[in-house]
Parts: structure tokens; C-alpha cells; sequence
């Protein structure tokens, strides 16, 4: 009866490492529930994926082998409407968990979470429901409330680089904040290294800054008070 699949729910897993892949499908598929149908690693094998296998539910990491799976997120949700999305990253929650339920995922759990809450988290997407943390779900309803008030605060002059920022922007801000330089940008997220140069110089513009030394400073203060929240 374990290896009947027909009742079981069909997971696509969409991650750019072998080793992650392989623990996850053995987690999942240890499950009496669900099983893993089909797994990619860049957003085009994924829509071939999901043509080929009709998964009824897609596991994605942000980064990807060939663009951010927040795109990949946004192609599902535009071409495949009713398919639910959980996101399993390495990047912390506060940081990327609006932006991936914005773009139409359903969840987001964080990797080293994942072996005691992922098959939870995948029945409550399955279901409809939203899956995040406690202290996600209370920073976001907290942000409902806080935006509903006044726009001046003690700190109105200090502004949210995510409000500014384009997925991928905050990808490499982020990872400048935690101290990665150009080439370790370009190896992590597969960009060429004067492609990684011209997001820096659209962020320093976008954040009204002047040199590389303020946006690194910045960049380090931003994901230090995130980790703090």
C-alpha cells in the first residue's frame, strides 16, 4: 500500500542542490500521504516539470540555479492559479516570507525548520491555508496595523530598503550584508560579475547613496536589525 501513489499528494521540488533535493525527497516520501513526483532545478525545467507530472503542489527555494524563484513564483501563480506554492529557503524568514506570499506562494518555512515542520506545512498549504511562523504571522499582522496609522514616527527618516528594492536587488543587498563581495554574489546566484555590479550601482541609487562603503554599512545594519526583530 506505500507505494500506491493515487491518493497520495504529487510534489514538485524546485531547488537548485542535489544533496537538498535528496534529503527533502526522503522526508516527504517517508510520509504516508504524499510523495515527490518530479524535482528541477532552474525555472525552466520546473514548467516542463509541471507540464509533464500535473503535480498538485510545488516546493520552491528564493534562489535558483538560473533567477530568483520569487519569479518562478509569479509565472505559477499568473499560468497556474489554483496550483499552491510553499517556499523552503536557507534566507530568513523576516526577510523574504511577505515578498514570497505577495507573489503568490502560500508558505514559507526555513530549512533548518523544515525536518520537523514540513509535512505540516504541506498540509496546510494543501488545504488553503497560510503557513509561517508564529513570529511571522505576528510581524506581518503587526505591519497591517502599523500601516494603518500615521506615517511620521521617531524613525520616518530612516526608510526600508525592501520597500525600494526589486526582488533580486534585495537578494544582493542582502547577501552584501552579510559580508559577501562581488564574485562570491556572482558564483552564489549564477550572475555574471558586471551584471552583480550594475544591481549594486541601482541599489546605491535607489537608496540615494554614494559610495560602496555607505551601502555596505547600511546593507550590514539592515540585515543585522532583521536578525534582531
Amino acid at each position: 500500500m506505500k507505494n500506491d501513489h493515487r491518493k497520495k499528494t504529487k510534489i514538485l521540488l524546485v531547488d537548485d542542490h542535489p544533496i537538498f533535493r535528496k534529503g527533502l525527497i526522503h522526508l516527504i516520501n517517508d510520509e504516508e500521504d504524499m510523495y515527490v513526483c518530479g524535482e528541477s532545478e532552474d525555472v525552466f525545467s520546473a514548467v516542463q516539470e509541471i507540464k509533464k507530472n500535473k503535480p498538485d503542489m510545488i516546493i520552491v527555494d528564493i534562489t535558483l540555479k538560473d533567477t530568483s524563484g520569487l519569479e518562478l513564483i509569479k509565472y505559477i501563480s499568473e499560468h497556474y492559479r489554483k496550483l499552491p506554492i510553499l517556499v523552503i529557503s536557507m534566507h530568513e524568514e523576516t526577510l523574504y516570507a511577505e515578498r514570497a506570499i505577495k507573489a503568490g506562494a502560500l508558505g514559507y518555512i526555513m530549512k533548518q525548520e523544515m525536518a520537523d515542520n514540513v509535512g505540516h506545512a504541506i498540509r496546510q498549504v494543501m488545504s488553503g491555508n497560510i503557513y509561517l511562523s508564529e513570529k511571522m504571522n505576528n510581524k506581518m499582522l503587526a505591519s497591517v496595523f502599523t500601516k494603518k496609522k500615521t506615517k511620521k514616527s521617531e524613525d520616518s527618516d530612516i526608510q526600508d530598503p525592501s520597500t525600494f528594492l526589486t526582488d533580486r536587488e534585495l537578494e544582493i543587498f542582502t547577501l552584501i550584508g552579510k559580508g559577501f563581495k562581488r564574485k562570491q554574489i556572482s558564483e552564489k546566484l549564477n550572475l555574471n560579475v558586471n551584471t552583480v555590479g550594475t544591481y549594486r550601482e541601482k541599489i546605491k541609487e535607489k537608496l540615494n547613496l554614494e559610495t560602496s562603503s555607505e551601502m555596505t554599512a547600511l546593507a550590514i545594519q539592515w540585515v543585522q536589525g532583521m536578525k534582531n526583530n
